[in-house]
C-alpha cells in the first residue's frame, strides 16, 4: 500500500467511525415534547390514520413516510470492485447509497443487507416488504441472478424496482454516447460497437442504447471467452443464457482486438487493462471509448489519448473528465417515480432520464458546479460530455421528465397535474431560500423590463455574470454590468454563459462611457463641499464602480443597484449615502438578513449598519424590517431581543429594548410584537406564556430585533452555519431613497440572484 493509499484508508476509516458510528440515522419528523404529542404519535391517536389506510390504502402516502421511502437492498455478491464480500461487509456501501439519496433528492432510505443467495428466496423476502416501501433499489447483486431477481420483483410488486448497477450505468453512459456522437458528427443508427463484458451493467447499457437507436446487428459483445458468436461451443450447445443469446453473431471475429477493428464505439464493463493502445489505434475515425470498469478502467484515458488524440473517452473514475457516475441518475429517477406514484420504472422513464442528462451538459454550468470544480473549464465538449454530480439542476430536469414519462406510459397512480408547480416545488431540494423567495420572484417577473434595470457594480465578477444570466432567463431583471467589456466577454465565454453584451444586457465601461462628464459633474455637485474637487470627482468616478452604479440610479439610468462582492461594507455604504441618501421620513440606514430554519424563515436586524442604536432607532429599524418582510408575503411578528425577559433585568440595555418595543407598539398597533425577550421566548409561545399570559405575540416571532450590531451579526452568522446550511437572503439595505443593496464578499451566486429580485421589486416600489 502506497503512502497515499494508506492516508486514504486511514481517513476513510476515521470518517466512518466518528463523530458517530456509520453514516445514517433516523430522526422523527414530528414534535415529541409532551403528553399530547405522545398521544398523537402513538396510542390512542395513531389508530385514526391506521383505520383511514385500512379503508383507503393510497392514504399511506399521506399519513406515513412510505411515499418517500426507498430500500437499498443487497446480498453483497458483487460489491463495487470488491466482489463477493457478503452482506455485512457491504453495509458501508449501502449506507453511503442512502446518504446520496437523501443529499441529492431528499429521499429517505433503509439499507437492507440480506444473507441469502438463493434468487427465489431473495425475491420472496424483498417482495414481502412492499407494504413498508415506496421503492426498491437493488444494489451489488451479481449477474445473471440480478436479471432474474429484478424481473420477478417487477412482476410481483406494484412499486418501482431498479437495479442501479444495470440501469444507472446504462443511463449515464448512454447520455455520454449521445453527446459524444453529436460532437463527432456520427448518426447513432450507423455506428458499429465493440463491447467488453456481458454482465448486468453491460447488457443493461446495450438495452438502453438500442432503445436510442443503436442497431443490434452492429454490436459485437465479448465475454471472458471472447466474441459471442454462433460457432462457439456454448452457443452450439444452447447453453448461452438469454441475455447473451440476443447478441450472438455469425462472424469470423474471435477476440476483443478483432471486434475493435474499425468500430466507432468501444464500451467496457469488464476488467482493468483489457484494451491496449494498438487496439484503440485500430478503431474508426474519431472513436468514442466508454471504459467503465471500476476502479481501474479497461484503458486509462492518457493511454487512449496518446494512441488516438481524436478519441473521446469516459470512465467511472472521478479523477478524469467524463465520469460515468450513477449519482447523476438514481436519486432523481426515484424522485420522479415516487412523486407520481409510479408502479414501475419503464424504458420510457429511463430514456427520458438519458435525454435530460445529455441536454444538461450543453447548458452553462451552475454556480454550485463552478465552485465545486474551481479551476476546471467545464464547457460542453470532448472533456465535458455529461454533467457533474453536484449540478443541482439535475433534479429539476430529470424528476419532472421521469414523472411525465411515467404518466405517458400509464404507470403513474398519481399523475402530476401541474408540472410547472411541481418543478417549482423541487426547488426545495436545491435552494433553501426557494419557497421564501417565491413571492418576490413572482413580483419581479411581473414588472416591465424597462422598470427593473439593475446595475451590478461588480460586473466582472463571475457570480454577478451567472446571476445576470439567471435573471434574464427567469425574467427577473434587466441587468447592467459595470466593468471592462473585454474582461466581461472573456469571462462570459470561459463560464459558458449565453448572455450577449449589447443584446441581452448593457455594459458600462468605467474607462470609456459617453456619460462620464455627466456623472463626474453630478458627483462633484453632491460632494463639492466635502473636499471633492473636479479632479477628485473625475478620479473617483473612474475608480469606483459603486459610485458609477449609485449615480446611474440617482440619474435614472438604472432602477436599482447591487454592489459589495468586493470591498468592505462601510465604504460602499458611505458612497450610497453620499449619492442616493435616505428616503423621505427615514432617519437612518439599517441592514436586514433572512435565513430559512426548520421552523420557518427568520429575519434579523440590524446586521451591518448601526453599532448601538437607541430605542427610537430600534423602533424605526423594526418598522423598516416589517415593510421588507411583507414583501415576502409573510405576516410580520416582531420580537425585541435582550438578555432580559419582561423586566427580569434593569440593566440599561434591557430598558432600551423594553422602550423600543413600547415605541413600536404605540406607533404600529396592528403589528404583532413583544419584548424585551430572551431568544428562546421569542420563538416559543409556551415560554412566553410562562412569564406573561397576555403576550401580544402569537406563535413564533419571525423578525428578531437585536440590541446592537454585534449581537445581530453574531446571531445571524451562527444561525447561518448551524441551521440554514449557509443559504441566506441579504443584506437588504433599508432606509435608502432608492433601491440599493450591499452584499458581502462571501455572497454566493444564489444570494446575488435573490438580491437581484429584491432590488427589482424594491426599485419598482420606490419609483
Amino acid at each position: 500500500m502506497t503512502p497515499a493509499e494508506q492516508a486514504l484508508r486511514d481517513a476513510a476509516l476515521d470518517y466512518h467511525r466518528s463523530p458517530s458510528k456509520g453514516k445514517i440515522t433516523v430522526n422523527p419528523t414530528k414534535p415529541l415534547s409532551n403528553q399530547r404529542d405522545l398521544s398523537l404519535a402513538y396510542s390512542p391517536g395513531v389508530a385514526y390514520p391506521c383505520l383511514a389506510i385500512e379503508q383507503d390504502p393510497t392514504l399511506a402516502a399521506e399519513y406515513t413516510s412510505r411515499g418517500n421511502l426507498v430500500a437499498v437492498i443487497t446480498n453483497g455478491t458483487a460489491v463495487l470492485g470488491l466482489g463477493n464480500i457478503g452482506p455485512l461487509a457491504s453495509k458501508p456501501v449501502m449506507e453511503g447509497k442512502g446518504c446520496l439519496f437523501k443529499k441529492f433528492a431528499g429521499i429517505d432510505v433503509f439499507d437492507i443487507e440480506l444473507d441469502e443467495n438463493d434468487p427465489d428466496k431473495l425475491v420472496d423476502i424483498i417482495a414481502s416488504m412492499e407494504p413498508t416501501l415506496g421503492g426498491i433499489n437493488l444494489e451489488d447483486i451479481k449477474a445473471p441472478e440480478c436479471f432474474y431477481i429484478e424481473k420477478k420483483l417487477k412482476e410481483r410488486m406494484n412499486i418501482p424496482v431498479f437495479h442501479d448497477d444495470q440501469h444507472g450505468t446504462a443511463i449515464i453512459s448512454s447520455a455520454a454516447l449521445l453527446n459524444g456522437l453529436e460532437l463527432v458528427g456520427k448518426e447513432i443508427g450507423e455506428i458499429k460497437m465493440a463491447v467488453s463484458g456481458a454482465g448486468a451493467a453491460a447488457i443493461a447499457c446495450l438495452d438502453v442504447m438500442i432503445g436510442l437507436g443503436v442497431k443490434v446487428e452492429n454490436i459485437l459483445v465479448c465475454d471472458s471467452k471472447g466474441v459471442i458468436h454462433s460457432q462457439r461451443a456454448d452457443a452450439l450447445a444452447g447453453k448461452l443464457d438469454a441475455s447473451k443469446q440476443r447478441f450472438c453473431r455469425d462472424t469470423d471475429k474471435r477476440t476483443l482486438a478483432d471486434a475493435m477493428v474499425g468500430c466507432d464505439v468501444f464500451m467496457g464493463c469488464s476488467a482493468p487493462g483489457v484494451v491496449d493502445a494498438e487496439m484503440v489505434k485500430s478503431m474508426a475515425d474519431k472513436p468514442i471509448i466508454l471504459a467503465l470498469a471500476n476502479p481501474e478502467p479497461e484503458i486509462r484515458p492518457e493511454i487512449a489519448k496518446a494512441a488516438r488524440p481524436d478519441c473521446i473517452i469516459a470512465t467511472g473514475r472521478s479523477d478524469y473528465p467524463n465520469q460515468v457516475n450513477n449519482v447523476l441518475c438514481f436519486p432523481y429517477i426515484f424522485r420522479g417515480a415516487l412523486d407520481c406514484g409510479a408502479t414501475k420504472i419503464t424504458e420510457e422513464m429511463k430514456l427520458a432520464c438519458v435525454r435530460q442528462i445529455a441536454d444538461l451538459a450543453k447548458s452553462e454550468i451552475s454556480d454550485e458546479v463552478a465552485s465545486a470544480y474551481a479551476g476546471q473549464e467545464l464547457v460542453f465538449g470532448p472533456d465535458y460530455l455529461i454533467p457533474k454530480p453536484f449540478d443541482s439542476r439535475l433534479i429539476l430536469k430529470i424528476a419532472p421528465a421521469v414523472a411525465q414519462a411515467a404518466a405517458d406510459s400509464g404507470v403513474a397512480t398519481r399523475p402530476i397535474q401541474d408540472m410547472e408547480a411541481y418543478k417549482e416545488s423541487l426547488g426545495r431540494f436545491i435552494y433553501q431560500t426557494g419557497i421564501l423567495m417565491r413571492p418576490v420572484f413572482n413580483a419581479a417577473k411581473a414588472i416591465a423590463g424597462d422598470k427593473k434595470r439593475i446595475a451590478f457594480a461588480d460586473g466582472e465578477d463571475e457570480r454577478a455574470l451567472r446571476a445576470a444570466q439567471a435573471a434574464i432567463d427567469d425574467h427577473l431583471a434587466t441587468p447592467i454590468l459595470i466593468g471592462r467589456p473585454a474582461v466581461i466577454s472573456t469571462r462570459i465565454a470561459k463560464a459558458g454563459l449565453r448572455i450577449r453584451p449589447g443584446i441581452d444586457l448593457e455594459i458600462v465601461n468605467p474607462e470609456d462611457d459617453p456619460r462620464f462628464r455627466q456623472y463626474w459633474e453630478t458627483y462633484h455637485q453632491l460632494m463639492g463641499r466635502n473636499g471633492v474637487t473636479p479632479a477628485v470627482a473625475k478620479a473617483a468616478v473612474r475608480r469606483s464602480n459603486t459610485i458609477i452604479a449609485a449615480l446611474m440610479v440617482k440619474l435614472g439610468d438604472a432602477d436599482a443597484m447591487i454592489c459589495g462582492l468586493v470591498g468592505n461594507y462601510e465604504t460602499h455604504l458611505e458612497r450610497i449615502e453620499s449619492i442616493i441618501g435616505l428616503k423621505a421620513g427615514a432617519n437612518q440606514f439599517a441592514a436586514l438578513n433572512a435565513l430559512n430554519t426548520d421552523r420557518g424563515p427568520l429575519f434579523i436586524a440590524d446586521t451591518y449598519v448601526n453599532d448601538c442604536p437607541d430605542a427610537e432607532q430600534l423602533a424605526e429599524i423594526a418598522w423598516l424590517s416589517v415593510k421588507e418582510v411583507q414583501r415576502f408575503g409573510i405576516p410580520p411578528k416582531v420580537a425585541f431581543l435582550s438578555h432580559s425577559s419582561y423586566g427580569s433585568s434593569s440593566r440599561p440595555s434591557a430598558r432600551k429594548m423594553r422602550l423600543a418595543r413600547e415605541l413600536f407598539a404605540a406607533a404600529h398597533p396592528e403589528i404583532e410584537c413583544d419584548g424585551e425577550l430572551h431568544g428562546d421566548a421569542a420563538l416559543e409561545e409556551d415560554i412566553r406564556r410562562s412569564y406573561l399570559a397576555d403576550s401580544a405575540l402569537n406563535g413564533s416571532a419571525n423578525i428578531l430585533i437585536c440590541p446592537n450590531l454585534d449581537s445581530a451579526n453574531i446571531l445571524f452568522n451562527v444561525l447561518k452555519s448551524t441551521t440554514s446550511g449557509g443559504v441566506t437572503v441579504g443584506p437588504i439595505l433599508m432606509g435608502s431613497a432608492a433601491s440599493a443593496h450591499i452584499l458581502t464578499p462571501a455572497a454566493t451566486m444564489r444570494r446575488v440572484l435573490n438580491m437581484t429580485a429584491v432590488a427589482a421589486v424594491s426599485g419598482a416600489d420606490k419609483a
